[in-house]
């Protein structure tokens, strides 16, 4: 593939063809903005193939597959999220990954509300596409509803299920997420059973089919704040109102504030138990000291100097 893309580029004359030259144009040589875009287009990948899989189960009504093929679509829109802005930004696509990398170091406080904003309107534009891709108003004879036979406000964010407590589902949410994070934290420690380079995408969304087919039944995983409150958002704007915040004794807050607590007890169970028992020196393989793969176990000050505007 690089080889043709590569052919393609430029003619046998060295001269760029023209549609190249013309996207040249909007190349962005501030990194900032390059990071935010990136992060931005990850989670609409993987909020498209996520969200599209529920809409079509849930319109459906079974004919165009079931539970399992949410958490397949969810778990494989990671990998192919990870794979368009993992060299970039880390794709990180979670917010609670992105606030646990800044409290443990790995990206710098000052990144977080680009972060934060990229994820939102990467998820908010989703849920706008999804909108429109599904015969929703057949479905529900356009009685948009978010409880009933025939609620589609699920498509879009999650909701938890009759016999969950707020309380109940608040901790659902804090075990969900640490497992992501701490699983997240062992994929990128070097000094651990690290992944084959090139492999980390793929092992990346298993880790979110896995917890989708094991801890999703609740309250449907969040585990990721901008996941949830920034399609919430946008049925709240749009046909279902002001009862997507109301549903289920105000749930809405919960996988918001719930992921967070839960990715730094993730992050630092894993630490407790295994990171910071590991030898000082990193161990060397053919006589180099081997490199961190996972692009969000970056240490700041190397993410900083990236981004410095000299490079």
């Amino acid at each position: 593939m690089k080889c043709t893309l590569n052919s393609v580029e430029e003619s046998d004359t060295g001269v760029q063809p023209a549609g190249i030259r013309i996207l040249r144009t909007f190349q962005m040589k501030n990194k900032l903005v390059r990071v935010g875009l990136a992060e931005t287009l990850s989670t609409y990948v993987m909020m498209v193939f996520g969200l599209g899989s529920v809409a079509q189960v849930v319109t459906g009504g079974g004919l165009f597959g079931d539970y399992l093929s949410i958490n397949l679509g969810f778990g494989l829109g990671v990998t192919m999220g990870v794979h368009v802005a993992g060299q970039v930004s880390g794709a990180h696509m979670n917010t609670a990954v992105s606030f646990t990398m800044c409290t443990f170091g790995r990206l710098g406080w000052k990144m977080l509300p680009l972060y934060i904003t990229a994820q939102m309107l990467g998820s908010f534009l989703a849920a706008g596409r999804d909108s429109e891709g599904y015969a929703m108003f057949k479905f529900c004879s356009g009685n948009f509803t978010v409880s009933g036979p025939k609620a589609t406000a699920g498509i879009f964010a999650t909701y938890p299920a009759p016999y969950i407590s707020i309380h109940v589902g608040f901790l659902d949410q804090v075990l969900g997420t640490a497992m992501l994070l701490l699983c997240l934290m062992a994929l990128s420690d070097q000094q651990n059973s690290a992944p084959a380079p090139g492999t980390e995408p793929l092992l990346v969304g298993l880790l979110v089919l896995l917890i989708g087919i094991s801890m999703g039944s609740n309250s449907g995983y969040a585990i990721n704040p901008s996941r949830d409150l920034a399609p919430r958002v946008f049925t709240a704007m749009t046909a279902w109102g002001q009862q997507v915040f109301r549903a289920g004794n105000g749930w809405w807050w919960v996988p918001v504030a719930a992921p967070l607590v839960g990715g730094l007890l993730g992050g630092v169970v894993y630490k407790l138990f295994v990171e910071l028992h590991h030898p000082r020196e990193a161990p060397r393989f053919g006589g180099r000291v081997q490199k961190n793969s996972l692009a969000l176990d970056m240490p700041w000050n190397t993410v900083k100097n990236r981004m410095s505007p000299q490079n």
